[in-house]
């Protein structure tokens, strides 16, 4: 039920018909901001039990992902996890080490050997989530999964069974109503 509701405000709340061009700099017809569903209350607590399922058995540590995109998911999964009782820290990875302060490049408590979970809101090739990858791993981390709200099933999947990490998407683009 709870998959089914967030799907529903993925659709009505991010998802867009038109000509766009992604991050990845492909082009589409369609686009998912997932922030605004991950910045909505309910879209906001929804997807974070629906991260929280999907990872019960990865014994992680931290959640953590690039800003922008992965920022409202690692704090409303901190905050449910923590009620949960299953407290996982929060780390956000900035895309440059900041040029002030002690310059670091994750934020939050990352020690060594961290179990790391990945998030991201929409996926496409996989490259802005192994950005995070790359930085956590660098810091000691050990990255258990990545979780993306949306795949957009444009290989993905595929990058990082390569890289041998597992990847999980809450829905695709078909549960949107897209032929991929």
């Amino acid at each position: 039920m709870s998959k089914e509701r967030l799907t529903e405000i993925i659709k009505e709340k991010s998802f867009r018909t038109g000509e766009f061009t992604l991050a990845s700099g492909l082009k589409s017809n369609h686009y998912i901001d997932g922030k605004h569903t991950t910045l909505d209350p309910e879209g906001s607590a929804l997807l974070a039990e629906a991260i929280l399922e999907i990872v019960a058995d990865d014994n992680a540590d931290a959640i953590g992902g690039l800003t922008l995109g992965a920022d409202p998911m690692v704090g409303s999964t901190t905050a449910i996890s923590h009620i949960k009782g299953t407290p996982l820290k929060g780390l956000i990875v900035r895309k440059e080490a900041k040029g002030h302060g002690t310059g670091n490049k994750i934020e939050g408590t990352l020690n060594k050997g961290d179990r790391v979970i990945v998030v991201e809101d929409v996926t496409t090739t996989g490259a802005s989530a192994w950005k995070a990858v790359e930085s956590i791993l660098a810091n000691g981390g050990k990255v258990v999964r990545i979780v993306t709200m949306v795949d957009r099933l444009q290989g993905a999947g595929e990058f990082f069974a390569e890289k041998g990490v597992p990847f999980s998407a809450i829905i695709t683009v078909r549960d949107l109503g897209v032929d991929v």
